[in-house]
């Protein structure tokens, strides 16, 4: 088979729901477009009919859908990377199986990147989330945009991207075990540019990402790709160093002045818990690095892949088409 000219990667986590309205609008968006695409379909450890689903889907159109299965739930990140590890198109565009993000937007990116762009950001325009989650979400972009001013992201919550081949290749060569796809590509993007897509309602089913996964993919950010953090805490502690410095002066001058006393024992204890509530965050900050280069210098396998289902071979027939699995075994402990 020719490289198609267009590759989409999309992650699936318990979208049967939404699958075969997802085929059916990407299907007809890509085909109106009349460039050549596949589309590989991630699943990342669903645990309803998604996997059937997905198989059947390859065996409607075998040479433009391709099927990657893990053998356990890796994230949405580690499911893109192992759709970058496949690729075949020279633009590369990603998005989410929930249709939140409407796949006829996939023009918009298709018509930027023609423009020579090898990077394409979007953001969300008229989004149809609740108010608390807009609310976190605008926070979040603002204090994302303090703390890495060189990251120059509007909305880094929408997976509906594009990327040159050689971007998508210098990503999925870097091995890392924790990332964040969007910053990652700015890295190394010499002419990225942002478009506004359409936002619309989650159709069916729920959002796989819960308060603690919200939580802990900021953390995959901003310690991926910045020591502000770090640079923080040296700054309080030298600052709280200073000002436990003037306080112990002024202590020492009052017992020569005024002599002991008892008073104020209190108030020292809670400077002293206040003192150790900052050293304790602080180590936890350095233990989130710690912990990722730990995870780095493992040097094991991200993710585990069961197998790929795509057409191998045109010479075969249809139904051992639909039986032909690529088997990719890789091991990972995480």
């Amino acid at each position: 088979m020719q490289n198609p000219y267009i590759s989409i990667v999309i992650p699936v986590h318990n979208e049967q729901e939404v699958l075969e309205e997802l085929y059916a609008r990407l299907t007809a968006t890509l085909d109106k477009l009349g460039k050549t695409y596949e589309v590989i379909l991630v699943n990342d450890g669903s645990t309803d009919r998604s996997a059937s689903m997905l198989q059947e889907l390859h065996r409607r159109r075998p040479d433009q859908f391709r099927v990657i299965e893990f053998n356990g739930n890796y994230g949405q990140h580690m499911a893109i990377m192992a759709g970058f590890e496949r690729v075949r198109g020279e633009i590369i565009i990603t998005m989410d199986a929930d249709l939140q993000n409407p796949p006829e937007e996939i023009d918009k990116l298709v018509a930027a990147m023609e423009a020579g762009h090898d990077v394409i950001n979007t953001y969300r325009q008229d989004r149809q989330d609740s108010w608390w989650r807009l609310q976190v979400s605008k926070w979040h972009n603002n204090i994302r945009a303090w703390m890495m001013p060189k990251l120059k992201m509007r909305d880094e919550g929408c997976m509906l991207r594009a990327y040159r081949r050689h971007i998508v290749d210098l990503m999925a060569s870097t091995g890392e075990s924790t990332t964040f796809i969007p910053a990652l590509a700015l890295t190394y993007a010499s002419n990225p540019t942002e478009v506004g897509v359409m936002h619309a309602e989650r159709s069916a089913g729920t959002s796989s990402y819960n308060f603690y996964k919200l939580i802990r993919y900021n953390f995959d950010l901003v310690t991926g790709f910045s020591v502000f953090p770090l640079q923080v805490f040296t700054m309080i502690g030298l600052f709280v160093s200073l000002c436990s410095f003037a306080f112990v002066v002024f202590l020492l001058l009052r017992r020569l002045i005024i002599g002991p006393e008892v008073q104020g024992v209190f108030s020292l204890f809670a400077i002293m818990f206040f003192l150790l509530g900052i050293v304790l965050f602080g180590l936890g900050i350095v233990g989130e690095y710690v912990g990722r280069i730990y995870q780095e210098v493992r040097k094991r396998p991200r993710f585990v892949v069961r197998h790929v289902l795509e057409r191998t071979s045109p010479s075969l027939t249809k139904d051992e088409q639909a039986a032909s699995f690529t088997t990719t075994a890789i091991v990972d402990t995480e």
